[in-house]
């Protein structure tokens, strides 16, 4: 197949695949999801990311129909039916399929999407242009919810701007990216906002902090403002499909570029990586 959507068990083509109107995903965005890439058929930190929805779910009251090992176990199977084995892995849970009623329906059960489509990682040695604009998300952003109008709304003022991605902030203090963690480094320490409800702690935030600490190189979680921001040595952009990308302007200023040592050795690790396990 060419791509491949699946929902509760229906398997076709992703333009063939059609869902109820009564789907809660489609009038509320009751739903939680995550996302990574394949290479070779093989599906990239599979295990860690089906957690992570689990973990989404539970936050919400979803009760998934099946288990983390049994959605593993279909997301390896429908994977090698795609022609290419380079792909973009989406799924996602809804809590269910009722007529539009705020309260969480009593018998519903949830619903599972699950897209599959050629793509590739992206190249994690380009250089980033950010702008930097006020985080206007909910206080739940550590649950990877559907609800990403502000994130929409954000991604395309960075487009009108003519920028590859934008840095949040909250009152002054640096959140994360529309869609992407920022990390910065500066004298030789990484510092990353804390993992608490006002980001999602992303698993290339995580690989990037795992490495950092195997290089010997310190980690600060901790709330740092914008001066701190655009006074780093180097500003680092994670994700699933970034990896660890260098951001070299912010707000059409030239920015980092003072520990380019550091940040090839951290790319290269994480890029090695992504080979080693989906090889």
């Amino acid at each position: 197949m060419k791509t491949l959507g699946y929902y509760n068990g229906i398997v076709d083509e992703l333009d063939c695949i059609s869902v109820p109107m009564l789907d809660r995903a489609c009038y509320f965005g009751d739903g939680v999801y995550d996302v990574t890439f394949s290479r070779n058929h093989k599906i990239y930190m599979l295990e860690e990311h089906v957690t992570r929805i689990f973990q989404s779910a539970a936050l919400i009251g979803i009760k998934p129909q099946l288990t983390e090992s049994e959605l593993g176990s279909l997301l390896r199977e429908l994977i090698m039916q795609l022609d290419d084995g380079e792909a973009w892995v989406y799924f996602q849970f809804s809590r269910g399929t009722d007529f539009r009623v705020h309260a969480f329906p009593e018998h519903a059960k949830s619903n599972l999407w699950i897209m599959l489509k050629p793509a590739k990682i992206k190249d994690t040695y380009k250089t980033l242009r950010c702008i930097t604009l006020e985080d206007t998300r909910s206080l739940h952003c550590n649950i990877k919810s559907l609800n990403l109008l502000p994130n929409v709304i954000a991604t395309q003022k960075t487009v009108d701007a003519g920028v590859d991605e934008c840095i949040l902030h909250r009152d002054g203090i640096v959140t994360e990216c529309a869609h992407s963690n920022v990390s910065i480094l500066k004298d030789g320490r990484l510092i990353t906002h804390p993992a608490d409800n006002k980001i999602l702690a992303g698993t290339g935030r995580a690989h990037l902090i795992r490495f950092c600490r195997q290089f010997g190189i310190p980690v600060e979680e901790r709330k740092y403002p914008l001066e701190e921001l655009r006074g780093a040595d180097e500003i680092l952009l994670t994700s699933a499909s970034s990896l660890c990308m260098r951001i070299v302007e912010l707000d059409g200023l030239p920015i980092g570029g003072k520990a380019p040592d550091t940040v090839k050795k951290l790319q290269d690790a994480l890029l090695k990586d992504f080979i080693d396990q989906t090889d």
